[in-house]
């Protein structure tokens, strides 16, 4: 069996964990396809040395033979992977070595029991549904494409801006904001959680769109049907907007206007027996601190 390793950057903390990750990998005779740059990063920075067979640098030279993709680091490194790796028919597992992790959901001390279970078939796909973004009066950015989300900001003029959104070419509203949220379900506990939209399970068959700091505070999150097509028509002052898509951003013109939909495919994870989505929520979010819960 062979699976391929994507990292951008771990503390020192975190090297024992992965001494234990790669020798299980070395006990158990699974070749490791490493990301050369976080290769070079262990060595040149951490000083450590962890087991591998072969490298790869981007979607160009990675094996699609990986069983699995193994993502190290927090959530922002899994959608790095992503984007690097480009390959969906190979499910992404994330080992947290960042902070809260909703996507990189194998903690610290879980490590060497997720790693049993995974290759002993004890697991669940779940398929994640991903945004397509596409620009009018200009090409679209390199893969444009999303597994959290895609925004639409101001930019450095402190002015609102005035977005105007279709659903299926059928008005939906004017949004005088900061700037407009669409989300995928896994994207409901990203962005989109932390201005007060509501957290959708992996599985819903939706989108959530929700506005920043809006004029009007009567304008609410919204949840509409995933099979719709979105479209954003940005106003302001100044010439350009900002339009984000995960963790890339570019500016655009005004007189560019956003289709958002669903993409033609999805991104493969794994739920472990030990992590079911609820579960995961009452750990990050702490639900059942308080003794009443």
């Amino acid at each position: 069996m062979k699976v391929a390793v994507f990292g951008t950057a771990v503390s020192d903390e975190f090297v024992p964990v992965l001494q234990e990750f790669f020798q299980f990998l070395q006990n158990h005779n699974i070749e490791v396809q490493l990301y050369k740059p976080f290769y070079d990063h262990l060595i040149e920075d951490l000083k450590t040395t962890i087991f591998y067979t072969s490298f790869f640098h981007s979607y160009s030279d990675f094996d699609p033979a990986n069983k699995f993709i193994f993502s190290v680091g927090g959530d922002g490194t899994f959608l790095q992977s992503v984007l690097t790796i480009r390959n969906f028919s190979i499910p992404v597992i994330g080992v947290n070595g960042g902070r809260l992790g909703f996507l990189a959901d194998i903690s610290e001390d879980q490590v060497h029991d997720a790693l049993n279970n995974i290759f002993n078939n004890r697991y669940k796909i779940v398929e994640r549904s991903m945004l397509e973004v596409e620009f009018s009066d200009r090409n679209n950015i390199d893969f444009s494409y999303a597994l959290n989300e895609m925004t639409v900001l101001k930019t450095d003029n402190s002015s609102m801006i005035n977005i105007t959104a279709y659903i299926n070419g059928e008005f939906l509203n004017n949004y005088w904001a900061d700037g407009l949220i669409i989300s995928t379900p896994t994207g409901s506990t990203a962005y989109s959680l932390s201005v007060g939209g509501p957290i959708l399970t992996p599985n819903s068959e939706n989108f959530v769109i929700t506005p920043l700091a809006p004029h009007n505070l009567t304008i609410r999150p919204i949840v509409v049907p995933d099979n719709c097509e979105i479209k954003l028509k940005v106003e302001g002052r100044g010439t350009h907007y900002l339009t984000s898509i995960d963790s890339r951003s570019v500016a655009v013109e005004f007189s560019t206007h956003l289709k958002v939909k669903k993409a033609g495919f999805k991104l493969k994870t794994l739920e472990l027996p030990e992590q079911p989505f609820f579960n995961t929520l009452r750990t990050k979010l702490m639900w059942g601190i308080d003794r009443r819960n």
